[in-house]
């Protein structure tokens, strides 16, 4: 299978090109050039452990990689998540589940995407005889999940640029108390957006990437959206048979990236229902998906951190789809935002996606609610989701991280302090982070000093 540009200038590439490059050099986005149709396949998907299933779709798309050596990979992908099931569902109703995507090593669901990758670049160093510096921008999750996908695999080095004071205590401590030579936590200035505007950049300037075999780590890498599609697919073929096509995915999302995933299924010939944007107060993708309008406004520190964002990147992957798979469209389209920061679409298809809205005042409230009606404890973000669940058919809430991350929060809604082993580990250990402005010229100048040669 070949990978285009959804800018349509750069030549097609092999899913382990695409996945090393991570943008393509005309500043577009990566996506598979044919969507497969999964049909045929989802009876036989449905007998098989979440690494075999994971193994069996992304063999779909890796073509160049041999199907023993992607199994293995895999495998060892998921071999420190903590639960059996790895994506377990917990019924909290009749017509409620919640889909835990928080048993990985970071607590996080950036850690199904990150493990696989991190062990696929582990494996295309040993194929290719050569090192590999990974850049990533993050909002909270990430960078976390990326460092401690490349923990322990030699020549790489790592580099997470975060918001300086805009991510929790206990995210910065995941990226920055590691202890490792090749990992660097770059602190910036400004908001994340600020940080992977910055990112973008250093990508673009094709002689410096291949230079130091630079690699992205963020969602804009394709390889991250389509690992995330194995849990929707696990969790879809778990349902009860009367709710298979009926229940609709609520998803907390910044950059678009974890319910794009979704969707991309949905568009495989799984027949998900719809989706729900789940926003907090950085609500672009709630004004985009309610007003046909797709406007930058300024960045609010919230209690959902992880969601502070203003420019949801992968909203490129699906805004080539709804203009007809054309990339002079997107081009226009995406030049248009990057000199206005708005973008109109009066006649906006909004496919089978709705959104909601929840601000840092109703967060709270929403954790006491969901612990007072089911005993069961969410974090910021997935709380966000629990905003205006459809009356009329069956939710499934994906639960973005584990409550644990976020202590202070969840203490003060509910009176309880929720842990973890792998956290409580952290606060004992210095912070190492580097202080950088966002802009590319320091950050390049860094890891042209610290790059793995």
């Amino acid at each position: 299978m070949k990978y285009i540009s959804t800018r349509g200038q750069t030549p097609p590439h092999t899913f382990s090109e695409a996945m090393a490059v991570g943008l393509p050099p005309d500043g577009g986005l990566f996506l598979p050039e044919t969507l497969p149709d999964l049909g045929s396949h989802l009876a036989r998907f449905s007998a098989l452990s979440y690494p075999e299933l994971c193994s069996e779709f992304l063999s779909i798309f890796a073509t160049d990689i041999p199907k023993e050596t992607l199994r293995s990979l895999v495998a060892q992908s998921y071999r420190r998540f903590t639960d059996p099931a790895v994506a377990p569902l917990r019924r909290l109703s009749d017509r409620l589940q919640v889909l835990e995507l928080f048993h990985g090593p970071t607590l996080a669901f950036k850690d199904f995407a990150l493990q696989v990758l991190g062990n696929l670049y582990s494996y295309q160093c040993q194929v290719r005889k050569e090192t590999i510096n990974v850049l990533g921008a993050t909002s909270g999750d990430t960078g976390a999940a990326a460092i401690h996908g490349l923990l322990g695999h030699p020549g790489t080095a790592v580099f997470i640029l975060y918001p300086d004071g805009r991510v929790s205590p206990l995210q910065e401590r995941q990226m920055a108390c590691t202890g490792a030579g090749n990992v660097f936590a770059l602190a910036v200035d400004g908001s994340f957006d600020d940080a992977q505007s910055a990112l973008k950049e250093i990508f673009s300037d094709s002689s410096f990437r291949i230079a130091h075999r630079l690699s992205a780590v963020n969602s804009i890498n394709l390889v991250r959206v389509l690992a995330q599609c194995v849990y929707y697919l696990s969790a879809w073929l778990r349902l009860p048979a009367d709710q298979k096509e009926t229940a609709e995915f609520v998803v907390p999302t910044g950059n678009f990236g974890n319910v794009l995933a979704g969707w991309l299924l949905q568009k495989m010939g799984v027949p998900i229902h719809g989706f729900k944007i789940a926003t907090n107060q950085n609500d672009i993708l709630y004004r985009l998906f309610t007003t046909g309008t797709y406007q930058i406004g300024p960045v609010h520190p919230s209690l959902a951190p992880s969601m502070d964002i203003q420019v949801a990147s992968n909203f490129e992957r699906f805004l080539y789809y709804q203009l007809g798979r054309d990339p002079a469209k997107v081009r226009s389209a995406m030049a248009a935002f990057k000199a206005t920061g708005t973008c109109v679409f009066p006649n906006f298809d909004r496919d089978t996606f709705t959104a909601s809205r929840c601000d840092d005042g109703e967060i709270a409230g929403i954790i006491e609610r969901v612990y007072r009606d089911h005993r069961y404890i969410v974090d910021p973000h997935t709380a966000c989701g629990f905003k205006d669940l459809s009356a009329d058919r069956p939710s499934v809430v994906l639960a973005t991280a584990s409550p644990a991350k976020f202590p202070e929060t969840i203490k003060s809604a509910i009176g309880i302090e929720p842990t973890d082993p792998s956290l409580e580990a952290l606060k004992s250990r210095p912070i190492v982070k580097v202080r950088l402005k966002a802009a590319p010229g320091p950050i390049r100048d860094f890891i042209a000093a610290h790059a793995v040669r």
